[in-house]
């Protein structure tokens, strides 16, 4: 009974590590998920495996029946030339004016989804993190952006101690 016990106990703190918040980085608040539905394009990322090697990225939002948020990622795979594409669902770690889900693509495996800046007024960018600091988004409801949001998303992930040096910017129309 110990033994079933200890591994409970360790499986729980492994799921719920993924879904807490990095040091120092907080969601939003007031937070509209009927605002935030639709499509949003990437506009800058740090690499990881299951984005490596695609361009125009997008995530599209909708609402499930149970309450919760589909999420449908798709990206343009230049090496095999053809488009991948991921469905995942995502519930809210707390409040639902929080800008802090929970978002899995793998069964019972979470991963926290943390708008850490928004627009508020129009939903038109969105600064977004996971439960460390390898992972980061810049999202937009259109293809580009200007270069004072994308400086502002450089120095604002720089000053919360992401390595932005590292970042990629994804290409939405391939020559």
């Amino acid at each position: 009974m110990r033994v079933f016990l200890v591994l409970v106990v360790f499986v729980s703190l492994f799921l719920s590590g993924c879904v807490g918040l990095p040091e120092g980085v907080y969601p939003v608040d007031d937070f509209d998920l009927n605002k935030y539905l639709g499509k949003w394009y990437e506009i800058a990322r740090l690499d990881h495996s299951f984005e490596r090697g695609l361009d125009r990225v997008t995530a599209e939002y909708s609402l499930r029946d149970d309450g919760g948020v589909r999420v449908i990622n798709r990206g343009l795979s230049i090496a095999e030339n053809r488009w991948k594409e991921a469905e995942g669902k995502a519930y809210f770690v707390k409040a639902r004016d929080e800008g802090y889900l929970k978002v899995s693509f793998f069964g019972p495996f979470y991963g926290s989804y943390v708008v850490f800046e928004l627009d508020k007024e129009k939903y038109q960018y969105a600064f977004v993190t996971s439960y460390n600091k390898s992972y980061l988004w810049l999202l937009s409801r259109s293809m580009t952006v200007n270069k004072e949001l994308i400086d502002r998303f450089i120095k604002r992930s720089k000053d919360l101690g992401y390595d932005t040096g590292n970042l990629i910017f994804v290409k939405h129309k391939i020559p």
